[in-house]
């Protein structure tokens, strides 16, 4: 499953290399707009200073109210400052020259589909404003961000937001922000296939992209034929190209704790076995229980039983990982809550196995109560801790 929009944070937090007149050099504004202060506003934005861009822009569209570069900027200081209302009504100021019936997206926002001129690229050639040509498809790549950005957005902004997007990919098929757009306002609007397709091509585009390859990470791992401890594996590489990834972060810790939930049944399947040892229960094709205490060789028997669980289901496991998931496995292990209850849980079903089966036992009582107990306890939160995060 695709993961992006909602949970990840507004668009401050996404951690994306957007390129927007806002986040451009100051030099590199000249380039783009000959008017002093747009390129001043451009500058403030590039120091972190949007609340005072916005001081500079409002005389400008005050006298040129048709500038749509200067509201273009203004919509990444709105947006950078959480005002995404404003940071709409601004992109859609800054788009106002596209025909309406050039798409349906348009028809439902006609002023937002304009061209967009931005500064120099390389590889990619300088784009101007033009109407229903290819390479208009950047405002509609911004709108689309200022529609999705809010986590408490309502559903309608984000169908206007994936509309939004798809026609930015129309007009500007060779741009990744474009199909960046589309795959997070696909994620909003849940449709996964959507969502996959334009991570795909977001990562063909864009291949050094961090965000759109911890994306792709994340989708591969979190496949649901995908074993706990694949996608612990995936998750480990994944974060040796993108160390700073919350999201392959988190990805590792739920499958390093789908790995410490699997001990249990290693567990369980000890206390079975010491409790099939001492027959505790009568079966139709065994009415006799053996007499007891079990014979010695029985009981070791039982124990090198124990160890092989353990040894080739847990220990070789573990060996054969990365480092990485070895070293989150601890980590998780002292700083988990659920991790350390499923532990003991593992930790306590063992103790009763060998209680069970290494005492000379001369009674079934006490083995029958430890059996229960060894059951019970791993079991009685199974169901309940499967969404736990560890």
């Amino acid at each position: 499953m695709v993961r992006g929009g909602a949970e990840r944070g507004d668009v401050r937090q996404r951690g994306r290399h957007v390129r927007r007149p806002g986040d451009v050099p100051e030099e590199e504004a000249e380039a783009v707009s000959t008017d002093p202060v747009v390129a001043r506003a451009v500058a403030l934005q590039s120091a972190g200073r949007y609340e005072e861009s916005k001081a500079v822009l409002a005389p400008r569209l005050a006298e040129a109210p048709d500038d749509e570069l200067a509201w273009q900027v203004l919509t990444v200081a709105h947006e950078k400052l959480g005002e995404y209302e404003l940071a709409e009504r601004a992109a859609r100021r800054g788009a106002p020259d596209l025909a309406p019936d050039t798409s349906a997206a348009s028809s439902s926002c006609p002023e937002c589909c304009s061209g967009w001129t931005s500064g120099p690229r390389p590889g990619r050639r300088q784009r101007r404003p033009s109407a229903g040509r290819p390479g208009c498809g950047p405002p509609h790549f911004v709108l689309s961000e200022v529609l999705v950005a809010h986590a408490t957005a309502p559903p309608a902004d984000h169908e206007r937001a994936y509309e939004a997007a798809l026609e930015a990919v129309r007009l500007a098929p060779e741009e990744p922000e474009a199909h960046q757009a589309v795959c997070f306002t696909a994620v909003r609007t849940q449709r996964q296939d959507v969502a996959k397709r334009a991570l795909v091509e977001w990562l063909r585009l864009d291949p050094s992209n961090q965000t759109a390859q911890a994306m792709y990470t994340d989708a591969m791992a979190d496949s649901p034929n995908v074993t706990a401890a694949r996608s612990a594996e995936m998750y480990s590489a994944g974060l040796a190209g993108a160390p700073q990834s919350a999201m392959l972060r988190n990805g590792l810790d739920r499958a390093t704790y789908r790995l410490l939930r699997g001990t249990r049944w290693l567990a369980v399947v000890c206390v079975v076995s010491a409790g099939m040892m001492v027959d505790l229960f009568t079966t139709s094709r065994h009415p006799v229980l053996r007499e007891l205490p079990v014979p010695l060789g029985n009981r070791l028997w039982v124990l090198t039983c124990m160890a092989a669980i353990w040894g080739f289901g847990a220990l070789w496991r573990y060996r054969r990982m990365r480092t990485g998931v070895q070293l989150n496995i601890r980590s998780l292990v002292r700083r988990g809550r659920w991790s350390k209850i499923v532990l003991a849980q593992a930790v306590w079903a063992v103790l009763c196995a060998l209680l069970i089966s290494q005492v000379p036992w001369t009674d079934r009582g006490v083995p029958g109560v430890l059996f229960w107990a060894g059951l019970l306890v791993p079991l009685s939160t199974m169901v309940y801790d499967r969404g736990k995060a560890g």
